[in-house]
């Protein structure tokens, strides 16, 4: 699983494939995206997941905090025949403004959510590159979801393949990482998404808080990514199981909600 994160070309074409066979056509009745569209992704990484956008001929921004990730991704797309409507930007979203770079038809986050700080202020702050009757898209894994603390990523093949046990209080968690030689750096990540995962209950109250409306909700059994990743095929969530507060969190893969701004 590690060798994954490590390569990036792959991550990245595993990113586009996921987004386009299931993320558009899951927002498609709410939004169907055209070539007229803009489109913005926060948390872009090398911009996989903007690959179907632009290939549709959309006006696109990523927009992510690391420049190395940022530099890959100008790598990636610089033989793309619509490369002038794609602008890629290492930076702060609360550094740009819509003055700056505009406001979207389409704004997705595809498991970046669970890595903001404070989500009230994100999704607050967010709306406003918001067009009216355009669409939010959020994809995440709840936080007591088996790998919810992205523990893929130790170099420990155990701990790596180790489910749940990212939910120990943060003291022994960190001295399981260490004693099984994780980086420090890993472990600073590790303990950073610790921080800032979110429950599907969060997710919901903060949303309603904000003034975002839910078009659309579905809790996977099996995430659509594992497809790619696995040869899984995806599967939702069992209703009932789906229903359960709390509960649904330790046992759902993977969240998709599609949003809107509430009108006045």
């Amino acid at each position: 699983m590690q060798d994954r994160h490590l390569d990036r070309q792959r991550y990245f074409n595993e990113q586009a494939y996921t987004t386009e066979k299931y993320v558009i056509p899951f927002v498609a009745p709410y939004l169907e995206i055209t070539a007229q569209h803009r489109v913005l992704e926060v948390g872009c990484g090398e911009g996989g997941n903007l690959m179907p956008f632009l290939n549709r001929g959309c006006e696109c921004v990523g927009v992510d905090l690391s420049a190395p990730q940022i530099a890959r991704a100008r790598e990636f797309f610089v033989a793309h025949p619509y490369q002038p409507q794609l602008q890629l930007l290492a930076s702060d979203i609360y550094l740009l403004s819509p003055a700056g770079i505009g406001t979207f038809d389409f704004i997705f986050l595809r498991d970046v959510i669970e890595h903001i700080v404070d989500q009230d202020r994100f999704l607050a702050y967010i709306k406003q590159y918001l067009r009216p009757g355009g669409r939010l898209f959020l994809g995440f894994p709840p936080w007591q979801m088996p790998f919810g603390g992205h523990q893929q990523i130790c170099t420990s093949k155990l701990l790596s393949k180790l489910p749940y046990f990212h939910l120990l209080p943060r003291a022994l968690y960190r001295g399981l990482l260490q004693a099984f030689g994780e980086s420090p750096g890993t472990i600073q990540e590790l303990l950073y998404i610790k921080k800032t995962g979110i429950s599907i209950e969060r997710l919901r109250r903060l949303l309603r808080k904000n003034d975002f409306r839910t078009d659309r909700e579905q809790l996977w059994l099996v995430n659509p990514n594992y497809e790619v990743k696995f040869g899984w095929p995806p599967r939702p969530q069992w209703d009932w199981l789906a229903a359960i507060p709390f509960l649904r969190n330790f046992v759902t893969s993977c969240g998709y909600y599609v949003v809107h701004v509430a009108q006045p």
